[in-house]
């Protein structure tokens, strides 16, 4: 499937954004940890969410995650504490995330785990047992989510968990989230160093919660403005929070240096707002920022700041080359057909200078990464007939993403047989 998109020519809309499924998703494990008691609302409706909720309702003897990073971790660490045996898999991306750095943390606790295949790798076999919990050292420059898949079950622990966090610690930000989150279902896990957090023996207790929208989701309509060219243009996206916990929530300070306004309307503290987007006539001649602590912006960033014409120097993405996809190479290989010359440094850098070749205009591929889509289409403003490949792999973030394009005026042409997007 392809997707030819004409952006309109002027931006007038209110956009409902869907849930965040990073906090979904940490709130599902706490549920469950609580016996099911809590009543959670307005969990997300994407793939990540829904291949949480079914395993832990159904707890077959082999769980298949798909693509979902975070269940694998939230998982690995509450299957390792629960009665039975679990085989968890996934689909083949997956099953080349690092999985090390938590498999040692949980046996060093006293897990049964075992790699199937490939050491370091899912599919595991895990047998539940009972867990004393203590002082642990994990490796936290791999990926933030062996970190909470840690806390998470730190409470439960028969001698609770103190993590000491060895490395460049990565996305710490989402950590903050998890201990966020933790906080408001009652219990206590805080930083005891800078690289210490410490949690006591103790019981989640039931807890009406609501799940606050996606800042990541918002940075796709920043982009979209940040792009258009109409001064009078407005969006509002709904659900968001000011002072939110998500470390994503910085799009709205990296936005207003490439010419976005943001205003959020009067609540209650703490309550979800509606927040309304519009165009400035200022914006810097070129932005540099360290992503360290929110790699998943990186390609929002790219795209908008190339497509703006505005050079940039991004550090702190080692993350990248792990996730969904090789995120620096298909970032450099798509931007070149549009005539970028993207320079990767090291694997953890991208900077643009300038640098244009001959563009081929050839679909962007998407590699099986929501946000290759996500990130891509709102460069349609600068480049009208955009094509993208396989653009329903959205569905594991952003499920009414196009639905929501379309709602906004912008002209989605589908085409079954695309040509091949390869070069």
């Amino acid at each position: 499937m392809q997707y030819t998109l004409r952006a309109p020519a002027h931006l007038h809309t209110s956009i409902n954004l869907p849930a965040s499924k990073s906090i979904s998703n940490r709130a599902l494990i706490i549920n469950a940890l609580a016996g099911g008691t809590c009543s959670l609302q307005n969990l997300s409706d994407c793939d990540d969410t829904n291949v949480l909720v079914a395993a832990l309702r159904d707890m077959p003897d082999v769980i298949d995650v798909k693509a979902s990073g975070s269940s694998l971790r939230f998982l690995a660490a509450y299957l390792s504490m629960m009665p039975g045996t679990h085989i968890l898999t996934g689909s083949e991306r997956i099953r080349h995330r690092p999985m090390k750095p938590l498999v040692d943390a949980l046996r060093y606790l006293g897990a049964d785990i075992e790699y199937i295949n490939q050491e370091g790798f899912a599919p595991l076999m895990i047998n539940g047992r009972e867990l004393d919990g203590g002082r642990v050292e994990v490796d936290a420059s791999v990926s933030s989510q062996i970190t909470s898949a840690l806390l998470l079950i730190g409470p439960a622990l028969k001698n609770g968990l103190e993590l000491v966090l060895q490395g460049n610690i990565v996305s710490r930000s989402y950590i903050d989230l998890t201990l966020h989150i933790m906080h408001d279902f009652g219990l206590q896990a805080d930083w005891t160093d800078y690289n210490v957090i410490a949690t006591p023996h103790q019981t989640y207790r039931p807890h009406s919660f609501i799940v606050e929208n996606d800042w990541s989701a918002s940075s796709y309509w920043y982009e979209m403005m940040a792009l258009s060219d109409d001064i009078d243009n407005e969006i509002q996206l709904t659900g968001l929070m000011d002072g939110s916990r998500q470390g994503d929530s910085v799009v709205r300070y990296l936005f207003s240096m490439l010419g976005v306004k943001t205003t959020f309307e009067h609540t209650e503290h703490g309550e979800p707002t509606t927040v309304t987007l519009r165009k400035m006539r200022t914006r810097l001649p070129r932005l540099d920022y360290d992503f360290v602590n929110q790699p998943d912006l990186a390609q929002t960033f790219v795209v908008c700041c190339a497509g703006m014409g505005i050079p940039f120097h991004f550090k702190g993405l080692s993350t990248l080359k792990v996730k969904e996809t090789d995120r620096i190479e298909a970032l450099i290989t798509e931007m070149r057909k549009l005539g970028f010359v993207i320079e990767n440094i090291n694997d953890c850098e991208i900077r643009w200078q300038g640098e244009r070749c001959q563009p081929t205009m050839r679909p962007i591929d998407t590699y099986d990464d929501h946000r290759m889509a996500l990130s891509f289409a709102p460069l349609c403003f600068k480049f009208p007939g955009l094509r993208i490949n396989d653009p329903f792999v959205v569905s594991k973030s952003y499920p009414v993403f196009w639905h929501h394009l379309g709602q906004a005026g912008f002209n989605i042409q589908i085409s079954p047989d695309p040509e091949s997007g390869g070069e």
